[in-house]
């Protein structure tokens, strides 16, 4: 790998990183001003207070669910930004046109040995895909015309060459799955530990002074049973982007490992 490609891709993970990380502080703080000033907003309650009174709708009720509902919704937040990250990332990595008719035309281009009309589709396609093939059809120039390696060795170039092109590729395609991953572990735990406040704060109604407070049980099960929800949302949200990202990504792994075998293939053909 060669040292402006590791500096770029080194500038590249700084720049993503950052992103990650101000996208996440982004949604906790958004989902703490929606926590407070639409759900908490005194018209959604009786009485106009949002501690003791009776919620009035929908956004009372979840206001009810206590404080960990701005985490929850949160994590919800962070599932879809980063889902709107991913499907922008790997359409741009997918490039023009169909990857399945441009491995199809690659490879009949390379049957007729038409390496630098192979070349110039790869410039017009622009996706990760073309940009590993490039650097293996690149290489394939150089390796044929010396004269003082044999054709394992110049096999062997263009195989590598290969490989270290897919390694800049891969790590941008799966780049904040382990967000996305990760949230759709911890939205049901984050829940269920709001769930568990809910339920020691019905108990604890049901406790009081020998005679329930029906507020309190109120309020105390309505927390428990909003924050389940929201965990659950989450989960499900993020467990469905994760297994279709991974798909997609699967699918052009694929494509990029048939077109470096076809490279190499081509050139143990014609020499």
């Amino acid at each position: 790998m060669s040292t402006t490609a590791s500096q770029k891709k080194s500038s590249g993970d700084g720049l993503k990183n950052l992103f990650a990380g101000a996208s996440m502080l982004f949604a906790l703080l958004l989902g703490i001003l929606i926590y407070v000033f639409i759900m908490g907003d005194p018209k959604n309650f009786e009485g106009g207070d949002p501690i003791k009174g009776h919620p009035l709708n929908f956004l009372g009720i979840i206001h009810k669910g206590g404080v960990v509902v701005p985490m929850l919704l949160a994590i919800n937040l962070i599932v879809i930004i980063f889902s709107i990250e991913r499907i922008i990332t790997i359409a741009k990595a997918n490039g023009k046109g169909n990857v399945s008719t441009f491995v199809k035309k690659l490879q009949g281009l390379l049957d007729d040995n038409r390496i630098d009309e192979a070349i110039n589709a790869c410039d017009q396609q622009r996706g990760s895909l073309a940009n590993v093939v490039r650097a293996g059809l690149n290489r394939y120039k150089l390796v044929v015309k010396d004269a003082t390696m044999d054709n394992d060795s110049k096999a062997a170039a263009i195989q590598k060459e290969l490989e270290e092109a897919t390694t800049l590729e891969l790590p941008m395609l799966s780049k904040n799955l382990v967000i996305i991953s990760t949230c759709a572990s911890i939205g049901t735990l984050i829940g269920l530990i709001g769930t568990v406040f809910g339920m020691i704060k019905a108990f604890s109604a049901l406790a009081s002074q020998g005679s329930p407070d029906t507020v309190a049980l109120a309020t105390g099960i309505s927390e428990a049973l909003i924050n389940t929800a929201f965990g659950i949302i989450a989960s499900t949200l993020a467990i469905v982007a994760y297994n279709y990202f991974s798909n997609r990504i699967d699918g052009m792994t694929y494509s990029i490992d048939e077109a470096s075998f076809t490279i190499v293939q081509n050139f143990n053909a014609h020499h």
